[in-house]
């Protein structure tokens, strides 16, 4: 017998009152705790090096190096390309305006010399306009030497997150310009050895045939000399080929870790032992660029200048023929000028970035740079330039408390 004298039935709740037995209501979405896979999760200690400026702290890949000698110029556009368009439209107006007084001295001649005469005035003016082509020739050099120097700097303080004007360059680069004049009239030197040598190699087989009676002598003489220039150009041009590549990073090393000029072609030398291909990849991967961009431009506004020519003068007018023309010529070159200071400046990142990228890879540069940046986050008043450590051993002595690296 069960006693149900304690037991009461449950109580019906009002009505519009929540029954006991509901199911309890959902937290607002704001106080709802997230899925265990969108929750934080414990870090494992390991994280990606920092990139304070240009590229990553860690070494590069191709593409990186390519991409990045883009960025330089958009980066810091004044110091980069400015000085690239002002050298190089130095070097242009020095070189048309050489070649055209040349020219026109040597037509004036032939129009007032005898027929006798006008063979001889005619090859003294070509050699003459040959031999003087070196004097353009060598300012490009040196133009070409002091830009990729200046890229070096602006390249090796963009990667530490740093910004410079043109006067803060110039500034780093004290000292140092004189030793790329040095570098860049070796390189002319060396070119001038290969024009001699080549032209008194080919004038000696010409010679010798012309020694013979026949006329097949003649052209036998013509023809060897032909293939014999043909050959030379060929042996030289691979010779310079790898040559440039083996010292490809001798403004760099001038300016960022401020040897001497021999110095630093021995140092430039051992860095590329195993990185040539590397090297002569990324340079002409950015003049096939740098070539396209400027025929792309370039053709187009010849065949426009063609037409607008055709348009403007129907009747043939001499004078306003040479108008035209010359109008053409001054729009093409400064599209030339233009683009070709755009590949100025991205060849020389490209080789700045290299080096960089070297260096990480052999003596571990990029923990070097770490130390720079951490340094500076904390506020240390004075850190030496990491550029100059190579190795446990200082390349240059350390710098001063009013260095530009403090």
């Amino acid at each position: 017998m069960t006693d149900n004298q304690g037991w009461q039935p449950p109580a019906v709740p009002p009505e519009g009152a929540p029954s006991p037995w509901a199911t309890p209501a959902a937290p607002p979405p704001s106080a709802q705790q997230a899925p265990v896979w969108q929750q934080q999760q414990p870090t494992s200690g390991w994280a990606p090096p920092p990139k304070p400026g240009l590229i990553p702290l860690h070494p590069l890949s191709f593409g990186t190096i390519i991409g990045s000698s883009f960025r330089v110029m958009r980066r810091n556009p004044a110091p980069t390309f400015g000085l690239a368009v002002l050298l190089y439209g130095l070097i242009t107006i020095v070189f048309v305006g050489l070649i055209g007084l040349l020219f026109a001295s040597l037509f004036s001649r032939l129009s007032t010399a005898s027929y006798d005469d006008a063979n001889d005035i005619a090859a003294g003016g070509v050699g003459l306009i040959a031999i003087s082509t070196l004097v353009p020739t060598s300012l490009a050099l040196i133009a070409t030497a002091i830009l990729q120097g200046i890229i070096s700097i602006e390249v090796s303080r963009a990667t530490l997150g740093e910004k410079l004007r043109i006067r803060g360059l110039w500034r780093l680069a004290k000292g140092r310009i004189g030793v790329l004049v040095l570098w860049a009239l070796l390189l002319t030197g060396a070119l001038v050895i290969y024009v001699v040598i080549s032209s008194l190699t080919t004038g000696l087989v010409f010679a010798a045939g012309a020694n013979g009676s026949t006329g097949a002598d003649a052209a036998g003489a013509v023809i060897g000399g032909f293939l014999l220039t043909l050959l030379l150009g060929l042996v030289f041009g691979a010779l310079g080929a790898w040559l440039g590549i083996k010292t490809a990073l001798v403004p760099s090393i001038v300016m960022l870790e401020r040897l001497g000029l021999f110095a630093s072609i021995r140092r430039s030398w051992q860095l590329t032992g195993r990185n040539f291909w590397r090297t002569l990849g990324a340079q002409l991967l950015i003049g096939v660029i740098v070539y396209a961009a400027t025929s792309i431009i370039s053709v187009p506004v010849s065949v426009i200048g063609g037409i607008v020519m055709a348009l403007v003068n129907p009747t043939a007018d001499e004078a306003a023929a040479i108008t035209t023309i010359v109008v053409m010529y001054i729009v093409i070159g400064v599209i030339t000028v233009v683009v070709g200071a755009i590949g100025l400046v991205m060849q020389s990142a490209s080789l700045a970035l290299i080096y960089v990228d070297i260096r990480m890879r052999k003596e571990g540069l990029d923990l070097e740079l770490l130390h720079y940046v951490e340094a500076k986050q904390s506020g240390v008043a004075t850190v030496e330039n990491p550029y100059l450590r190579l190795q446990g051993y200082d390349t240059a002595p350390a710098p001063s408390a009013g260095s530009p690296w403090a």
